[in-house]
This record gives structure tokens, C-alpha cells and sequence, in this order.
């Protein structure tokens, strides 16, 4: 494990200015069960409560009941799939782990996105495996740059990420992309991992997205979980949906059972609950949705004057601010907190190509959020 086991510079400078016992206004929150939202603990609890049968069968892909749940969420979507197709992890995180193992020897590679969420590096590392990336490009709206991703497959590349939609970028897989996508998979014999965690979070009326769980003209594991979807990462309880060619597939499911039954990571408990607490989430996305939306709103209303430019968001919780290059994103940051009390996240943290950027959390309190996206407009008219 090669890496720094110290807090990086900016989180040292975070943790000192609340040492001061200065309040700060933190606007990169992520946890959606201490933000404000109305959350149903006495329902979850109730779920719980009304189990009658905790006896342990252990069923690698996971227990039908649970299966079904998941089949039923996408069958309301549009998408069929049947419970075989269906396998129940402890988290999307696992959920990746187990399909480099299905895929990769160590020093394999796999191609990921950026700018993206930075955790593929840690994932791959610790199945000795690497991480080479494809670009996402900006010119108004994102999209993926086809060119390099194809010039990035090796000999050695044995699976293709993407993050549907993106995180920090919002930015779906539209139809065409996916077919494109799809198309270059199969041309190379490479199975797609699509994330779809953010996948229910639309930021605009009329959006078109699609599950890669639609395709099968080549090896799709879709991801997705009660973390995002029902706001309930604390239940521990993701899946992959798998689809494909029916040959290949029956040979990936069997291996994917034993990896899963080497583990049996999925807690009893939360795969007897799926169903509620899938119906109770429902809810709680709601909610998100109208706050996201608010928040984004926020942003474009309180620095539509200023010299920072907010970045087109499709979905997801996450919004990207442009700043002007009269800094480093490094500078930016260590500015808003020292001037405006400000904690947000500079845009390297996410392999953004070029500076200067900022990203914020759309699922902040809004009183918060409003306050300091206001603050942050005054430090620009002050610098700038």
C-alpha cells in the first residue's frame, strides 16, 4: 500500500481552524443521515423489529425475497432482469473488489473515467491491479472522449468502468454514449461495470439516461445500493445485476457464486428488510431530490455575477464550480476557509484536468449551502 497514511495539508488547515472553535460552513457533506433530511428511524427500526425468521441460510447470491426486491426496482424503471441476474453485495465498494477478482490477475488493468470519485485507485491496489484512465470532456456539457478511451485499452485491460452519472461531473451516459460504449466493449471482448448509484437523481426535468442493465450484447454488471438510492448507507446492503450473452453469462454467475461463497458478507438482517426499506427510501429520495435541486438553483442564483461559472450538472449530489485562474485550486480553498469559513473540495481530489475548480455538496443543509455559496461569492468579488 504505497500511499500517505497522513492528513493531507488541507485537511491539517480544516482541523486547525475548528481547533479555533470558529464555526465553519461545510459544504462538502456527503453523509445524507446528518444533513437535516426527515429521516425515518422509527420506521427502519419497525422494519427490523418485525423480522420473525433471523435463522441463518446462507445463499451466496443472495435469498430470493431479496433478489425479487431488487427485480421489482428495476422492472418500475423500465428495465427487466430476473432474480438470477442478481447478486447481492455488503456495499458497491465490495461489489467492485469481487468483480476484479472475477476478471483480473494481479498487474491487470482496468480503464476508468475522469474526473470521478477518487476510489478505483484504493480498489484496484488492493487486488494488485491498476488503474488507467479514459477522459471525460467539458465543452458546455460532458461527455466521453471515445478516442482516448480506446487508445488507453492494452493487452492487459480486462474491464471498462463507468459512473452512470458521474460523480463530482453529474453527467449521464446518454443513449448514444451507451451504445458507443457497449459497441467498443464488445468490439474488445471487455466486460462494462456501470455504476448506478446516482442513477434515480435527476438535477433536470428532462433528462434522458439509461441503465447499461438494458444492453447484452457483451458482459454489463450494473451496481447499485441502499447507500445512494434509499439514502441508507449505514444498512450495508448493494447488488450487481448481470447481463450478457447467455453462455457467458452462466460461466461468470457460477464463478461469481463462489467468490461470493468464499465471503457471505451480506448480514441476514438488512436482505430480510430489502424490500421495505427499498419502499421507505423512496421517500427519502424524494426529499433529496427537491434539495439538490434547490441547492443547485443556489449556486447559479448567488454567483451569477461573479466571476465563477457553475458547471452543468445532469444528476447526482454533487455540483463543480469553476473559479478563475488568478490562484491554484490549492490557494482557493486555503482562501475560502481563512476568509469566509468555508470548507469545500478542491477539484484535483477528483483528477480534474486543469484548474481552477471547486466542488460542493448538493445534499447540504440549504440554509448552509445558500450561506456559503454567498461567502464564497464575496471572496471572489474580493480577489477578483
Amino acid at each position: 500500500m504505497p500511499w500517505s497514511f497522513y492528513p493531507n495539508d488541507y485537511t491539517r488547515a480544516v482541523c486547525a481552524k475548528r481547533a479555533t472553535g470558529i464555526s465553519l460552513l461545510d459544504l462538502t457533506e456527503s453523509n445524507p443521515t446528518v444533513v437535516g433530511f426527515s429521516y425515518p428511524h422509527e420506521a427502519i427500526a419497525a422494519i427490523y423489529g418485525s423480522i420473525e425468521d433471523l435463522t441463518y441460510a446462507p445463499e451466496p447470491l443472495g435469498p430470493a425475497r431479496a433478489r425479487n426486491a431488487v427485480c421489482d426496482y428495476y422492472a418500475a424503471r423500465g428495465v427487466s432482469i430476473t432474480p438470477d441476474r442478481i447478486a447481492l453485495t455488503a456495499s458497491t465498494s465490495e461489489a467492485y473488489s469481487v468483480l476484479f477478482k472475477l476478471f483480473c490477475d494481479p498487474g491487470d488493468e482496468i480503464l476508468v473515467p475522469v474526473p470521478s470519485y477518487p476510489l478505483f485507485e484504493y480498489l484496484a491496489a488492493l487486488e494488485s491491479i491498476r488503474v488507467l484512465n479514459y477522459h471525460l470532456r467539458y465543452d458546455g456539457s460532458w461527455h466521453i472522449d471515445f478516442e482516448h478511451l480506446e487508445q488507453a485499452i492494452t493487452d492487459r485491460t480486462r474491464a471498462i468502468i463507468t459512473v452512470n452519472p458521474n460523480n463530482p461531473t453529474g453527467s449521464f451516459v446518454k443513449l448514444r454514449e451507451g451504445e458507443q460504449l457497449v459497441r467498443i466493449a464488445t468490439d474488445h471482448g471487455l466486460p462494462l461495470i456501470s455504476d448506478e448509484v446516482f442513477m434515480d437523481y435527476t438535477l433536470m426535468d428532462r433528462q434522458p439516461r439509461r441503465s447499461l442493465a438494458d444492453f447484452d450484447s457483451t458482459l454489463i454488471f450494473s451496481l447499485n445500493g441502499l447507500s445512494k438510492l434509499a439514502a441508507m448507507p449505514q444498512m450495508k446492503l448493494g447488488w450487481i445485476a448481470m447481463n450478457g450473452p447467455r453462455a457467458e453469462l452462466e460461466q461468470v454467475r457460477a464463478r461469481l457464486e463462489l467468490i461470493l461463497d468464499t465471503y457471505l458478507s451480506v448480514g441476514t438482517p438488512v436482505q430480510q428488510a430489502a424490500a421495505d426499506l427499498l419502499r421507505i427510501g423512496e421517500t427519502l429520495q424524494a426529499e433529496i431530490k427537491v434539495r439538490t435541486r434547490m441547492n443547485l438553483d443556489a449556486a447559479h442564483r448567488e454567483l451569477a455575477s461573479s466571476a465563477a461559472h457553475v458547471l452543468r450538472a445532469e444528476g447526482g449530489w454533487s455540483a463543480i464550480i469553476q473559479l478563475p485562474r488568478v490562484f491554484s485550486e490549492q490557494e482557493w480553498v486555503a482562501r475560502l476557509l481563512e476568509q469566509a469559513a468555508v470548507v469545500v473540495q478542491p477539484g484535483y481530489f477528483f483528477d480534474m484536468g486543469t484548474e481552477a475548480y471547486i466542488v460542493v455538496s448538493l445534499i447540504s443543509d440549504p440554509v448552509v449551502f445558500a450561506e456559503g455559496i454567498a461567502r464564497i461569492g464575496q471572496v471572489l468579488q474580493k480577489e477578483c
